[in-house]
């Protein structure tokens, strides 16, 4: 049987609470868990001591029994000092896409052939000036 530790939602409409819970991967998000092993409020602030509550304990005896953290409760574990998170580094996230950068090319030409085309002016006023 496979095991995550994740986040069980609570709370009502616009007011999230999360229960850390162990649960087999095939049950809902909401739905049956093994054990509940800590507690998250988004809500409170996040200097709060009470806005995450793990049973560090229970959560390493899970771990060594094969339960695996999802992210979010990843970076729990490592705030907490329990694990180490690796930080994730996705350099193509911030680079605009496709059709962005065509759009980006042509509005660039464009720039450069009315900049031509100012300049070829320019010369032949210049010219006529000088005649």
């Amino acid at each position: 049987m496979a095991l995550k530790i994740r986040l069980a939602r609570g709370g009502a409409k616009k007011r999230p609470f999360y229960r850390i819970v162990v649960a087999d991967v095939r049950s809902p998000r909401d739905g049956r868990f093994i054990e509940k092993v800590g507690l998250y409020n988004p809500m409170l602030p996040k200097d709060n001591a009470d806005r995450i509550v793990l049973d560090v304990e229970r959560i390493q005896h899970w771990m060594s029994h094969g339960a695996l953290p999802t992210d979010r409760v990843l970076r729990f574990l490592d705030a907490a000092g329990v694990l180490s998170r690796e930080a994730r580094s996705n350099p193509k996230k911030a680079e605009p896409g496709t059709k962005a950068k065509e759009r980006a090319e042509a509005k660039r030409q464009a720039a450069e052939e009315a900049a031509a085309a100012e300049a070829e002016a320019a010369a032949g006023g210049e010219e006529a000036a000088a005649e």
